[in-house]
């Protein structure tokens, strides 16, 4: 799978795609991620509205074979969930840059993007 070159990376694997004009960030897994986890059957999600930091867990994914926990890539608030993901927790699989996004969250320090990896250093660390 070609990995979106305007998104930023975490070392965790999550990816953030920041909307500067609204402020906020929406985050994701990867696909390597996906992949490794296997068949994605449910997710925990935090509550809309809910004050995260940077590093934070902000819910798990649970696969056929694990669960892992989904790191905030920035601090701010939970601005909206995906809820297609409770009937449809496949999307992540089967869409992990799109339809399989998980959270919107309101950036309280727009900073902390900086910090996160390109395209060019995740795929060094996958590779």
């Amino acid at each position: 799978m070609d990995y979106p070159e305007n998104l930023l990376y975490t070392e965790e694997h999550e990816w953030a795609d920041y909307n500067e004009d609204a402020g906020t960030v929406t985050i994701g897994i990867t696909d390597f991620a996906q992949s490794e986890l296997g068949d994605i059957v449910f997710l925990e999600l935090p509550d809309v509205s809910e004050e995260i930091s940077a590093g934070d867990v902000l819910g798990t994914i649970e696969a056929v074979k694990t669960v892992a926990d989904i790191y905030s890539p920035v601090s701010g608030t939970v601005s909206g969930i995906n809820e297609e993901l409770e009937d449809s927790p496949e999307l992540v699989n089967d869409d992990p840059f799109g339809d399989g996004w998980i959270v919107k969250v309101t950036v309280s320090e727009p900073a902390e993007l900086e910090e996160l990896l390109s395209i060019d250093e995740y795929k060094k660390l996958i590779d």
